[in-house]
């Protein structure tokens, strides 16, 4: 498939993004009905989520050059306009020439024709301007101003600000802007890290360690299809992001325990709890949609673990079928504020009232979960992807204040040396990207008090 041809496999997503659709699932429908090479594979999965993840700051700029605002375009020239300024803002391997030529061709590709010297004409406006100054002009407003030019929602940035100061908000915005990376977290039940570094490296893919996490591998560079890697179908390893990797072991299960993992799908945790409890005990792995439970299941198949008990339903009323556990583990439905770099359109489909509606979901969740620990020896980690006070200080605040037979377990955290210099001061763990180099992450050990 040639270069253009890439630039239509971006629009027609786009296109899908724009009616509703998820960006990855928008992204793997057109990925699965072309045939792509690696290149044109990487230029079209940076095209889709770039222009997803910086559509406020596209907008802005087809606001302040064109006749009409972005909304009141046609909804396809938008999306025209979107993948050309892509292209001559944020990519400075794309000559500009080939930006603008293979925008307007595409226009001509898609029976937009009468509309070449509209889109030819403002992304060359674009480019004079540029020569002299950024083209973007941006608010005075501070928190619109990082909106603007990082392309976020004002109320994000306005949370961020709240937590971090205007710097270290701004950094994040920077971070969470950047291409995610792939972390690999090894099946110590049918390998070793060794092994499969030296595995990759003959492959011709570089990994580097992470420290402090035993099982964890970076990928350094491009991986290609990741089924395609050495162990994929020996179940040698699992993606799973260093800070997911965290989770697993902040809940620390002892082989020949009972683990409940609440909102298990699709597995990534739920297989963790199985190696480190060296494949002994009991895993129960609930969650509220068959669909969901089955992309679990076939995570289970491939890493060949055969000890988890499925259950599909509202993770706030278990069955009395499933037994009383030693650990519970709530990786909690959430606003996914941290991963904004894995998931493109996240900011534009949270709203501070889809915040709060978490948060009630979130603080019910724990509730139940008290009553199905074993009684003064349960352990409850509550985990979330997210860096919103609302559901992560909040929830557990007010979680101890209404049960107070719990309580952080701090000393645990201290303990365990792979934790202990991420614990804060009140006793749970926040990640923020820009400072440790992970996904944004909270989560908290609760023991019940003695």
């Amino acid at each position: 498939m040639n270069f253009l041809s890439a630039r239509q496999s971006a629009f027609i997503a786009l296109k899908s993004v724009h009616k509703g659709a998820f960006a990855d699932v928008a992204l793997d429908r057109v990925l699965a009905n072309h045939t792509l090479s690696d290149a044109d594979r990487r230029l079209l999965t940076e095209l889709v989520y770039g222009c997803v993840r910086r559509m406020r700051s596209l907008d802005t700029l087809i606001d302040q050059l064109g006749r009409k605002p972005a909304l009141s375009q046609p909804p396809d020239v938008r999306t025209a306009l979107h993948l050309g300024l892509y292209q001559l803002r944020y990519l400075e391997h794309i000559p500009p020439s080939a930006a603008v030529n293979t925008t307007v061709d595409l226009l001509k590709q898609n029976r937009m024709g009468g509309l070449t010297g509209f889109v030819n004409g403002l992304l060359r406006q674009y480019l004079r301007l540029r020569e002299a100054q950024d083209p973007l002009t941006l608010p005075t407003d501070s928190v619109e101003r990082l909106g603007v030019l990082h392309s976020y929602p004002d109320w994000i940035v306005q949370t961020w600000i709240d937590s971090l100061g205007l710097e270290g908000a701004e950094q994040l915005c920077l971070t969470l802007n950047q291409p995610p990376s792939i972390d690999l977290r090894i099946n110590p039940l049918k390998t070793d890290r060794d092994a499969v570094q030296t595995a990759f490296e003959a492959y011709g893919v570089t990994t580097t360690p992470l420290p402090p996490l035993p099982q964890a591998l970076r990928i350094v560079g491009n991986s290609g299809p990741i089924h395609q890697l050495p162990g994929y179908g020996e179940g040698w390893w699992m993606i799973q992001e260093a800070s997911a990797q965290l989770v697993g072991h902040l809940v620390n299960p002892e082989p020949g325990a009972i683990a409940i993992d609440l909102c298990a799908a699709p597995g990534g945790k739920t297989t963790h709890l199985v190696e480190l409890m060296q494949g002994s005990g009991a895993v129960w792995a609930c969650d509220r949609t068959a669909s969901r439970l089955k992309r679990l299941q076939q995570n289970l198949n491939r890493l060949q673990i055969n000890t988890v008990n499925l259950w599909e339903g509202d993770g706030r009323s278990l069955s009395a079928e499933i037994p009383l556990a030693d650990y519970i583990l709530i990786d909690a439905p959430c606003s996914g504020l941290g991963t904004l770099n894995r998931h493109a359109d996240a900011r534009w489909r949270q709203t501070p009232e889809s915040v709060q509606e978490l948060s009630e979901l979130q603080g019910q969740l724990l509730s139940a979960a008290t009553q199905h620990v074993k009684p003064g020896s349960g352990v409850i980690v509550y985990a979330t992807c997210t860096l919103h006070p609302k559901e992560n200080e909040s929830v557990i605040t007010r979680f101890l204040e209404q049960h107070p037979q719990w309580q952080l377990d701090v000393e645990k955290v201290a303990s365990n040396s792979i934790l202990e210099a991420l614990q804060t001061e009140p006793g749970w763990i926040k990640i923020w990207p820009h400072e440790q180099a992970m996904d944004g992450f909270f989560m908290a050990r609760l023991r019940q008090v003695f």
